[in-house]
This record gives structure tokens, C-alpha cells and sequence, in this order.
């Protein structure tokens, strides 16, 4: 009766996989880091003249590194942004590297920094065509103008994200604090689609 129970479980697990396996790529982590403490931009303008820094049109300094290939913009305050990696080990290893930098480069920096991922864009292709009209009222929690954006915007409450759909099968999401919840939802949001007969395959 065990065995019996157990290979259900697992065949109902196995159903409920989606038919084609969808392709996620994350596209951009935006990390962001606390010094605890003020930064002399000017200083670092000294010490690194490739960095740009234009107080009179933006507040923040902008230091690029070409591995991983990051922007991270500094304030005066001592906060940090980076964008542009690739993973949230990217990220946070890009923030190290640019207080590695700025020591370097002669800035005091006396705590370690407080480090945080404050959002992951990903795109994904469910290898499918979805019917975004039926998806708009089946779904729930969507927005969909196609006269003004051809794609349908759905909120999902867990993991909270935000998921661009658009006809070809393709989408974008945004919002997720850990790349986990990236593929957690583009998983979730692929079985509804099926169950729900709104995503066709040729």
C-alpha cells in the first residue's frame, strides 16, 4: 500500500511537469550595499580618473568593471548600487571588488559593507504560444492593453514578482530577490498555463 502511495505521488508530480522545459536566462541583478559611513567622490575621481563623475547633472559616481562586467554607482552617503550582473554571486563579488578597488585607490573604509539584492530581471521562452486574451481573465491580478503594450503584465503573489507574458511564449520577470524565486515562478506560471489550456505547442 506504501509503494502504492508513493509511485501516485510521484506520478502526480511527474503529470504536473510542464510539457516543454522552459528557457530561463537571467538577465540583470541589482545589488545594493551600505558603507555606514561618507564617501569623498572627488577622492576617488583622483584616484581612478576612468570613473565618471558629474555632480551637476547626477549625485552619484559611476565605477564600471569590465569582470564581472558591472556599474556601480557610489553616493556620498555611502551607498552603493551595481547593476548589470549576471547572478547574485556576481553582484555581490562586484560590490567587493569595488571597495577592494577604493582601498586601494586610498579610501578609508572602516565597516564591512550591508549587503543586499534588491532585484533580478530575467527573461524566459516556455517554447509555446500563449493566448494572452484568455490568459487576461483567467489569470487574475493582470493588466493587458494590447493597443497600448502588446505584452500581459501578472502579478504573483508567491513568490511575489512581476511577469511580462507576451503571445510568442516569451516573458519577463522582474522583482525577485533571489534567482530561486525566478525559476520557482517561471515554473509555477508555466503549469498554470498548461493546466489552464493557455499556452499551445506546435
Amino acid at each position: 500500500m506504501v509503494y502504492k502511495g508513493y509511485l501516485s505521488i510521484h506520478y502526480k508530480k511527474w503529470c504536473l511537469m510542464p510539457k516543454v522545459k522552459a528557457v530561463i536566462n537571467i538577465e540583470n541583478v541589482v545589488a545594493s550595499a551600505t558603507l555606514n559611513q561618507k564617501v569623498d567622490l572627488n577622492a576617488v575621481v583622483k584616484g581612478y580618473p576612468g570613473v565618471e563623475y558629474r555632480p551637476e547633472q547626477f549625485p552619484g559616481l559611476v565605477f564600471r568593471l569590465k569582470r564581472p562586467k558591472t556599474a556601480t554607482l557610489i553616493f556620498n552617503s555611502g551607498k552603493m548600487v551595481c547593476t548589470g550582473a549576471k547572478s547574485e554571486k556576481e553582484a555581490k563579488s562586484a560590490v567587493m571588488k569595488v571597495i577592494k578597488e577604493l582601498k586601494k585607490g586610498g579610501i578609508i573604509i572602516i565597516s564591512k559593507p550591508e549587503l543586499r539584492i534588491q532585484n533580478i530581471v530575467a527573461s524566459a521562452s516556455l517554447g509555446g504560444m500563449i493566448d494572452l486574451e484568455k490568459a487576461a481573465y483567467t489569470l487574475g491580478k493582470t493588466m493587458y492593453e494590447p493597443e497600448q503594450f502588446p505584452g500581459l503584465i501578472y502579478r504573483m503573489d508567491e513568490p511575489k514578482v512581476v511577469i511580462l507574458l507576451f503571445a510568442s511564449g516569451k516573458l519577463v520577470c522582474t522583482g525577485a530577490k533571489r534567482e530561486q524565486d525566478v525559476y520557482d515562478a517561471v515554473h509555477k506560471l508555466h503549469e498554470i498555463l498548461e493546466q489552464r489550456e493557455l499556452i499551445f505547442y506546435e
